[in-house]
């Protein structure tokens, strides 16, 4: 058996693609990916918070798969579907909830469209239902926005104090009272998440 020796530049090369987010998936893979610590939230979470993501095509659906670490144990965090990762955020749309356990692990899945067809698009106005006090009596009108971006945030803000957070009051929960956001896809660029690599 021959033994190869790596030149420094294919060393080089193979170590780039090792660390670079995986951005391409051929129908009916899986891909894996991070998700980084906010700006706003890395003062008051450990150095070691961390998300992965796991979207899996099933054919007609794909399934999100969400870990987290090393996040305030017992608290309750919400997830959303991104425009962009970071403020000002674009489009949002709400996937659900998880739960840390008192290591401060959760896991969650989520079952829809999480591919380069993800989008949300308002054909004309028509009025809403006004359930809480913010709702809006009426939608704007806006064609077909791509959306392949993700974010984490604290499901209450009084939680989110509670982990030595800004007190800052975010829409980001079914109630629309949720904390900052503690995870997101910045990692991506903001045109080509990472929802844009299921084909």
């Amino acid at each position: 058996m021959k033994k190869v020796l790596l030149t420094p530049a294919m060393t080089l090369a193979i170590a780039l693609i090792a660390i670079a987010p995986r951005a391409n998936a051929a129908d009916g893979d899986s891909i894996t990916f991070k998700m980084k610590v906010s700006a706003g939230a890395a003062a008051c979470l450990k150095t070691t918070a961390e998300g992965r993501v796991t979207i899996t095509d099933l054919g007609l659906v794909q399934k999100l798969h969400v870990e987290t670490a090393n996040l305030p144990p017992n608290t309750e965090f919400s997830v959303f579907l991104l425009q962009v990762p970071h403020s000002p955020f674009g489009l949002s749309w709400y996937q659900g909830d998880i739960r840390t356990n008192g290591d401060g692990r959760a896991v969650g899945d989520f079952a829809g469209i999480f591919s380069k067809e993800t989008f949300i698009m308002a054909p004309n106005v028509a009025p809403a239902p006004q359930v809480f006090r913010d709702d809006a009596a009426a939608n704007p009108a806006t064609p077909p926005v791509q959306i392949y971006h993700m974010g984490i945030w604290f499901a209450e803000p009084n939680a989110a104090v509670a982990a030595g957070c800004p007190s800052t009051v975010t829409p980001f929960d079914g109630d629309h009272q949720a904390g900052i956001q503690i995870l997101n896809t910045t990692n991506f660029p903001d045109a080509t998440g990472p929802l844009f690599a299921i084909q």
